[in-house]
């Protein structure tokens, strides 16, 4: 028994077809749709509020930047008030101190300088608490005025809230 295989001929490729432009390949058709009348107008309705919306985000935005600014420039006028404040305060007292000093480098009697000592002491403690009463009341002015325009603007806020 013998077997003959026979082998086939692998068949000729046909030659592929070449579009004339060879960008031909990429034009598809499309079809042609018309958007309802009642789909394009909630699109222009919805275009319109979102530029609505983005005007108002953006006048909010520039308007907490403007209290932003005015409430640090407050703040840091506030922080300079107080700083001047602190080192009056520090002024006279080292004036006070070296007076104090040379008061008691001229005392001829322990009596003397106990009596220096104890009148010193008692202006001391009259003139610190003077300087303390009076920057605690420039500190509460400043934090008042530091906070006045950001409790108006929130109190703003809320009534505009409680209207909508």
């Amino acid at each position: 028994m013998s077997t003959t295989t026979t082998a086939k001929a692998p068949k000729a490729a046909k030659p592929a077809a070449m579009p004339a432009s060879p960008f031909e390949a990429f034009s598809l058709s499309t079809p042609s749709f018309e958007f309802p009348d009642a789909f394009r107008s909630f699109a222009e309705k919805s275009v319109a509020q979102a530029r609505d919306n983005y005007a108002r985000m953006k006048t909010a935005a520039e308007d907490a930047s403007d209290l932003v600014e005015g409430t640090m420039e407050t703040a840091r006028d506030g922080a300079f008030a107080i700083g001047v404040k602190a080192l009056d305060a520090a002024k006279s007292n080292s004036d006070a101190s070296f007076a104090f000093a040379r008061d008691l480098l001229g005392a001829k009697t322990m009596s003397e300088v106990i009596e220096l000592q104890s009148s010193f002491a008692r202006s001391q403690f009259e003139a610190v608490t003077g300087q303390f009463k009076e920057l605690q009341a420039l500190s509460e002015k400043v934090f008042t005025d530091t906070t006045k325009p950001v409790t108006e603007r929130v109190e703003k806020t809320f009534k505009e809230l409680k209207v909508a």
